[in-house]
């Protein structure tokens, strides 16, 4: 990507209203999260009905996640993603007050068909800033959507210890990043996606013939591209859906600090990320995947083994640093796949490492009701060391491969 040495103004109130969405866009969810145990308790839910119901959110991104593109396409990125902002906040209220588990899956199937659209709309209007800026900038905003999601957790966090009804704390989250999103509207970039509707999402009839079209080998690699963000989608439900009940039933913490296991994996996700671009042009991706892929499964598993609450905890931390460029790596590679236009990769890994969010909460939650929530842990170890056997599918060196081009221009 070509540098540009001067940004314009417009550019860079656009990179303030697109770094607005991916806040509120990590936030929104985060601040529901560390009432999950409270709500699980109020409905009378076992383990595996809890995971069931919680799966409904991933299950609407699913459902309409290819849809994506075609909003996009007519409405435009920014007004795309506000409008999907706005949705799912009304889903995880809805969520928050629902008297019957059928309802409480209900809102949460909203809420997770408008956050995928409202993710592909976000990162759509990042690519078009980015493109603005001449150089990369993508990994900024994933980075500022950790600190959303650190944001949400703690504001749950001080409700709960402060006493604050669920209803009230989650109206009060809606308003706030409702009034957020309205404001990075303003700032974003005007007009619909023009430049980028061929380039930056893929909508399932061109997916469809873009896979008609590859290799063999492409699509391998592309199922080891898979593997390797669903794993990272598996070590972030862990914290996201099962950290705070874990935290709460099996080490008996406090409700409030049980939030900090959820908060210490985003946490150190957000470092990851803001480290991750150094490491990799230094290292690699598939170097960088193997270390946090190793780094999550011994962290996790230590903790697992010697169960604490600093413990757990700090296994928390190391699993959300671990896992933190698995997803954006995955991404980067599927992108230039031969053979694929351009998107379609990103959006066919996209679209399926959300299984992992889908699969995992009712997966965990039938083990732990035959052998334990600490046993249905175990799929963070497990999900780590998932990403390291698959890591080869993704890019060593730069210096390596520059040398590997050299040669084969030579042969």
């Amino acid at each position: 990507m070509p540098r540009s040495t001067t940004v314009a103004p417009a550019m860079r109130r656009a990179r303030l209203g697109v770094a607005l969405l991916f806040l509120t866009n990590g936030a929104l969810f985060a601040n529901i999260l560390p009432r999950y145990p409270s709500i699980k308790s109020a409905l009378g839910l076992d383990a595996t009905t809890y995971g069931l119901a919680i799966a409904a959110f991933p299950a609407g991104a699913i459902v309409a996640g290819l849809a994506a593109a075609m909003f996009i396409r007519r409405f435009g990125s920014a007004k795309v993603a506000v409008a999907g902002t706005i949705i799912t906040s009304l889903g995880i209220l809805a969520a928050g007050f629902a008297p019957h588990v059928a309802f409480f899956a209900l809102g949460l199937f909203l809420g997770g068909a408008s956050d995928a659209i409202t993710d592909v709309a976000q990162n759509a209007h990042a690519l078009r800033v980015q493109r603005g800026y001449g150089r990369s900038i993508i990994n900024s905003f994933h980075a500022i959507w950790s600190i959303g999601a650190v944001l949400g957790g703690s504001m749950a966090a001080t409700a709960i210890a402060l006493g604050v009804p669920l209803g009230i704390h989650l109206i009060i989250s809606a308003v706030l990043f409702g009034i957020v999103s309205l404001v990075a509207l303003r700032l974003c970039l005007p007009g619909r996606d023009r430049e980028i509707d061929e380039d930056a999402v893929a909508d399932g009839p061109e997916i469809g013939g873009a896979l008609q079209r590859v290799t063999a080998k492409t699509v391998i690699i592309l199922a080891a591209l898979v593997l390797i963000s669903i794993a990272g989608a598996l070590i972030e439900d862990a914290g996201m859906s099962w950290a705070t009940l874990y935290l709460v039933t099996s080490l008996d913490t406090p409700a409030a600090l049980a939030a900090t296991g959820y908060i210490a994996l985003v946490g150190a996700q957000f470092i990851g990320r803001i480290v991750g671009d150094g490491l990799t042009d230094r290292f690699g991706q598939r170097a960088v995947a193997i270390a946090g892929g190793l780094i999550a499964s011994v962290g996790m598993g230590i903790a697992l083994a010697f169960p604490s609450i600093p413990g757990t905890i700090l296994g928390f931390a190391a699993a959300g640093y671990g896992c933190a460029t698995l997803i954006p790596a995955a991404m980067h590679v599927a992108d230039e796949l031969p053979g694929l236009k351009h998107g379609a990769g990103l959006t066919i890994v996209s679209w399926l490492l959300r299984l992992g969010f889908l699969l995992s909460p009712p997966i965990v939650g039938l083990v732990a009701d035959s052998a334990g929530l600490r046993t249905g842990l175990l799929v963070v170890p497990i999900a780590g060391i998932v990403a390291v056997l698959c890591a080869w599918a993704l890019e060593g060196r730069k210096k390596d491969m520059q040398n590997e081009m050299t040669r084969r221009e030579n042969v």
